[in-house]
């Protein structure tokens, strides 16, 4: 049975077989060592030693930092994502309407995308909100006295809000895809039937790309938990004035390569992981409610 399965199946085993080995050497033994590594006390340095359930318990009741870094990071997701959405979709609108040089804008509007997460745009960006930056240049025709918009705590995530919504490329190029799969007859029976441009938009727009909403709803959602470098760059690398910047995986990393303490930074990174999948679980059931599939 073995030589028949081998020579039914042997091309796709050769050519599954690389990926294979990397998932399981690069990705599932990973994970499985820093699931045990959560319930030990290890610094890197000297062998693991078994703490039981100590890091968890001392994330949740007694690290103010490691509270922040969620508040912050939950603040991020939950403002900074509807915006970006809100912003791609109304552009992927716009663009849909059938604008000339469109191939020009997509791949205008998709470059930020592609930018975003680099080194260099947060740099940049740390630049543009530092205070002699152009943010300041601008603001001062309207008689605002220049500030750091990076180092003050209570404008610091904004900046790093407002990186996110500019990487709004993406999500925008796959809602403009899905916008051009609604058939226009129902657009134009919507018309002959009275119904004006909002009617349209909340009866046939909205509901026939509510599956591409979700998509993006999804994926933004778990990119945006583990959003890294922009806190890292523009907030130094230790979380910004006030913890204003702490991100729940700058806080991560601080723990685990800072501190060398990695399986404090493992059992933090298992909660997020419990967080995400979460978070992903009650958008599947919500999505019961509102996306609205052809069947």
């Amino acid at each position: 049975m073995l030589a028949r399965w081998w020579r039914k199946n042997r091309a796709a085993a050769l050519f599954l077989g690389p990926w294979l080995v990397g998932t399981l050497v690069f990705g599932v033994l990973p994970m499985l060592v820093s699931l045990y590594l959560s319930f030990t006390d290890y610094n890197m340095f000297k062998p693991p030693s078994w703490i039981g359930a100590d890091n968890f318990a001392s994330m949740l009741t007694s690290d103010s930092r490691w509270s922040q870094a969620l508040k912050v990071t939950i603040r991020y997701v939950f403002i900074g994502m509807p915006a970006q959405l809100v912003t791609a979709f109304a552009l992927a609108l716009a663009l849909n309407r059938g604008i000339r040089g469109l191939p020009l804008f997509r791949a205008v509007f998709y470059i930020p995308s592609l930018l975003g997460p680099s080194v260099a745009i947060s740099i940049l960006w740390k630049e543009v909100f530092g205070q002699e930056g152009i943010f300041n240049v601008v603001t001062g025709w309207f008689g605002m006295e220049p500030r750091s918009w990076i180092a003050d705590p209570s404008t610091s995530l904004y900046t790093l809000i407002a990186l996110l919504v500019w990487q709004f490329g993406s999500p925008m190029i796959i809602f403009l895809a899905g916008l051009k799969q609604v058939p226009k007859e129902l657009y134009e029976s919507a018309s002959i039937d009275g119904a004006g441009a909002v009617t349209r938009f909340f009866r046939i727009t909205f509901p026939m790309v509510t599956p591409i909403v979700f998509f993006n709803v999804v994926m933004q959602l778990i990119g945006a938990f583990q959003a890294f470098t922009p806190a890292f760059i523009i907030g130094g690398g230790d979380g910004g004035s006030l913890d204003s910047t702490l991100f729940y995986t700058l806080y991560l990393y601080i723990k685990g390569f800072n501190e060398f303490s990695m399986g404090y930074a493992s059992a933090m990174a298992w909660f997020l992981l419990l967080v995400i999948a979460a978070a992903t679980y009650l958008l599947f059931l919500s999505s019961r409610k509102w996306v609205h599939y052809e069947n």
